[in-house]
């Protein structure tokens, strides 16, 4: 059996202000779908970052298109993974004159697609 070398498109957003916990449910979700299913499904979640991953989805398949001329219709989702980006630390006043730190987590998002031979 011969392994074929398939051309991947990508796309990351960096520095993104969502947790990479509530951000990898979606990212989850989309891996191995057909894009157009996938904008489906982020379309209407109602989750926050939704919005994020989906621009991502949108710029590789762009980059796809644009690129490396392929077919959208034959785009599938091959990875799409969340990194955990910098994390923006603010403190918070408590009871008795103490303060706690809270952590603004932020994420990377990186969404690659390539052509699968048969259509959806």
């Amino acid at each position: 059996m011969q392994q074929t070398e398939t051309r991947q498109a990508r796309a990351i957003a960096r520095y993104v202000r969502v947790a990479p916990r509530k951000a990898r449910l979606l990212a989850n979700e989309i891996k191995g779908k057909y894009v157009d299913e996938a904008f489906q499904i982020l379309a209407f979640s109602n989750k926050r970052a939704a919005r994020f991953v989906f621009k991502t989805l949108a710029s590789a398949v762009g980059n796809a298109e644009k690129n490396h001329g392929m077919d959208r219709r034959k785009l599938y989702v091959v990875e799409a993974r969340v990194d955990e980006g910098p994390m923006l630390k603010r403190w918070r006043p408590r009871a008795f004159g103490r303060a706690s730190m809270v952590r603004k987590r932020t994420s990377h998002i990186y969404i690659a697609v390539a052509e699968r031979g048969g259509s959806a």
